[in-house]
């Protein structure tokens, strides 16, 4: 081919023939060349092993099925083969189906046209209605700079008085919500996103019962639609969707974050993410570690609980709620969860049993900004109903017995006659919604002086 090429003596031909070449080299430049294809090799669980790709981790693929093409994630190595767990699940898979890697795509839709829609975690609307045009962003983004976050200065009004008063939550925290199975999390999650005074409010449900969606919608969020993005991945979605969800709602929280707004991230729940995280390690051959949960699992719980809070401009105050296993606190999720935010509210069995709601126990809740961020006088406050809180529990059973004689402890015979009037402050109406005013007037109240 270089024949024709002219003689090295005529400098004229010699620039025509390099710029032609150039202009050939940009012109296949815009080219794409074809995508690498592979086979599928094996089927393992809820995963497959394709051979032939160079595939990078994170990478979307499309498998080929009597149906059609089925998109999937690469989400692991082994030898020469790489692990793709497809979205839509393993239904029509076969042997020697043809595998294609896909250009990377990690941006999502985001912006003002998702507030008011109900998306799954691909940002596919489910609600009937067309998606109009969005901004995108990446999927997955790091978390902010630690010396550019802002501080945590200011309180963020949730509209639930106990919360409010005793376990005050600043603008940009990060807090667990732990309960067990029907003690009433989803509630008041909904309470909050409801009367919040947030500017938007981003919902995640992950790994819920499908039926509970449109409950959610219509009857705990109701009106508060208007101002939320609800992002769904529902429980029989594959573990790599359930994980996106949680990942896709972080992003809308943080491009609202971006814009300088004042963000409420509710997700239900970070354990089914756990959850979802723990079958993926275990898929793409990880060793289970803790309780069967591999050590990748407790980093990704870092990695996007990190993501929340403030930036240098804008907050994301997170509520996480995690599920305790026959209401064991010690569980390895709820255990990290812990370690790793900034409070944690308890919804107590017992109290829910006795038609107390929210069944919140403000004994074993804490909010670790709170000192920070309200003034003496509720801080005191809140402290001498917590102090006659605990005494009345420690002492409970001896009081139902008629074991203790009044006069001996002066604390506890203020906590008997006040416990019954704490009860009445922690409990509101899910349709009731009681702003900062209103919980620390209540305060104040329930701090007076003892009935004689």
């Amino acid at each position: 081919m270089y024949s024709s090429l002219p003689e090295a003596d005529d400098p004229s031909a010699v620039r025509a023939a390099r710029q032609h070449l150039e202009d050939l080299s940009v012109s296949l430049h815009g080219i794409s060349p074809p995508a690498p294809a592979g086979r599928v090799v094996r089927v393992i669980g809820t995963a497959l092993e394709a051979s032939g790709i160079p595939a990078m981790m994170g990478q979307y693929a499309r498998v080929e099925t009597p149906e059609g093409w089925r998109l999937g994630e690469v989400i692991g190595f082994h030898g020469d083969r790489a692990t793709i767990m497809p979205f839509g699940g393993l239904r029509g898979v076969f042997a020697g189906a043809s595998v294609t890697l896909m250009e990377q795509d990690s941006t999502v839709p985001v912006g003002d046209d998702l507030l008011g829609r109900v998306v799954d975690a691909m940002g596919r609307p489910l609600d009937d209605r067309p998606l109009l045009a969005a901004q995108r962003r990446p999927l997955k983004n790091a978390a902010p700079h630690p010396l550019t976050r802002m501080r945590i200065t200011r309180p963020l009004d949730v509209g639930v008085r106990a919360i409010n008063a005793l376990l005050t939550v600043g603008e940009g925290q990060r807090v667990g919500l732990f309960a067990g199975s029907g003690v009433g999390k989803s509630v008041l999650l909904g309470m909050m996103a409801r009367h919040t005074a947030a500017d938007v409010v981003v919902i995640a449900l992950i790994g819920e019962r499908g039926r509970e969606v449109r409950e959610f919608v219509e009857d705990t969020l109701g009106d508060g639609l208007s101002h939320t993005v609800l992002v769904v991945a529902t429980a029989d979605a594959p573990p790599v969707l359930r994980m996106r969800g949680a990942e896709y709602a972080t992003s809308i929280a943080e491009h609202f974050r971006d814009q300088g707004r004042r963000v409420l991230l509710i997700m239900d729940s970070l354990t089914r993410y756990a959850m979802a995280a723990r079958e993926v390690g275990l898929t793409a051959g990880e060793l289970p570690a803790t309780k069967g949960y591999p050590p990748s699992v407790f980093s990704a719980l870092s990695v996007l609980t990190e993501r929340a809070g403030t930036a240098e401009r804008g907050t994301i105050t997170a509520f996480y709620s995690v599920l305790v296993e026959g209401d064991d606190l010690q569980d390895p999720i709820a255990d990290a969860a812990r370690a790793i935010l900034d409070g944690h509210i308890v919804l107590s069995r017992d109290m829910a049993a006795t038609g107390v709601f929210p069944a919140i126990d403000p004994a074993v809740s804490a909010s670790r900004v709170m000192r920070g961020i309200v003034d003496a006088e509720q801080l005191s406050l809140s402290r001498q109903v917590l102090s006659w809180w605990g005494r009345y529990r420690e002492r409970a059973d001896l009081i139902a017995i008629g074991a203790y004689v009044q006069g001996t402890d002066p604390l506890l015979d203020t906590a008997m006659v006040k416990y019954p009037e704490i009860l009445r402050f922690i409990s509101q109406s899910p349709d009731v919604s009681c702003d900062f005013p209103c919980s620390l007037g209540d305060l104040r109240k329930l701090a007076g002086d003892p009935a004689p």
